[in-house]
């Protein structure tokens, strides 16, 4: 019996139990991050509500696109928001947070923009589009600002670094040991 829990106690890993839930600010999440994070959900869910306010469209693809990335934006921000801001996100079978957080925010920026120009190009001018699209290009900034800031303190998580990482790491050894010790040819 003794050996059994020397050995369970050596060998096995125990993590200890925190009751928190809510991890601002993490390793993948600081507090100015969150709080722009916040931002984005809370201007794209305007921007998609009051685009969806808007009951006539001289031409609606402007408006469908505008639609969908606004819808995307806000439902995936926030989905990654919870994921960030908690310990979910350690259940979730993803190993490079920052690089997903990185392309995500790079493309919703991207996407954003666009959709806002193209909107704001083709509505029909009624004060609901117009604030639709000035809500558009808020988001866009808040996105941008999110990326400046990601790259400002994280730098750019797509560079490759293995070529350090691999100088580090233990080399195999040449020869190859014999059950015997002796040499075979």
């Amino acid at each position: 019996m003794a050996t059994e829990t020397v050995y369970n106690a050596t060998t096995t890993v125990q993590e200890p139990k925190s009751k928190k839930w809510f991890i601002v600010p993490s390793e993948n999440l600081d507090k100015v991050r969150f709080g722009i994070k916040v931002v984005e959900v809370l201007l794209s869910f305007v921007a998609f509500v009051m685009e969806e306010v808007v009951s006539n469209c001289t031409e609606c693809g402007p408006l469908y696109f505008f639609e969908f990335v606004s819808c995307t934006a806000f439902l995936f921000t926030l989905l990654l928001l919870i994921l960030l801001a908690t310990t979910l996100h350690r259940r979730v079978g993803i190993n490079s947070w920052p690089t997903l957080d990185f392309g995500y925010t790079t493309t919703m920026a991207i996407l954003f923009l666009l959709a806002s120009i193209v909107f704001g190009a083709g509505n029909g001018n009624t004060a609901l589009e117009q604030g639709a699209v000035a809500f558009g290009f808020l988001a866009t900034v808040a996105f941008c600002a999110d990326f400046g800031l990601f790259i400002k303190y994280r730098g750019t998580p797509c560079q490759k670094r293995n070529n350090q990482q691999a100088d580090q790491a233990p080399r195999p050894e040449s020869e190859k040991l014999n059950a015997n010790g002796a040499e075979s040819n």
